[in-house]
């Protein structure tokens, strides 16, 4: 399993790099249909994949082309910090099922808002 634990983790850092995607939208699908994980394993593994310092190397890349505000990084981070312990909770007084049905919304509302954006730029 640890090769495909790494080719998803690798698949991801480049879509992170190239769109700054979280892992939500490759790893926990990933987890979920390649690995069997149950959501749950899913959503709480790929927390504990994106822990400090992952996202490093890609951050420092776009600092140096001029493309970062730490600042906002900075309370963005606060957030999720604080945002990721409510989520988690929420999440297991929520049946997994539900819960991957919800993230399936999710995606499906995203894909749709940025599809609209796209034709107004």
């Amino acid at each position: 399993m640890e090769p495909l634990f790494l080719a998803i983790g690798l698949a991801a850092g480049v879509l992170s790099g190239l769109f700054g995607i979280g892992g939500g939208i490759l790893i926990i699908p990933s987890l979920i249909f390649f690995a069997a994980f149950p959501t749950k394993l899913a959503l709480g593994t790929s927390l504990g994949a994106m822990l400090l310092p992952v996202g490093l190397l890609g951050a420092y890349a776009y600092h140096q082309a001029g493309n970062l505000n730490i600042k906002a990084s900075v309370f963005i981070s606060l957030g999720l910090f604080l945002g990721a312990f409510v989520g988690a909770k929420l999440a297991h007084a929520i049946p997994g099922a539900i819960l991957q049905r919800m993230f399936a919304v999710f995606i499906v509302l995203m894909a749709i808002r940025l599809w609209v954006e796209a034709g107004k730029s």
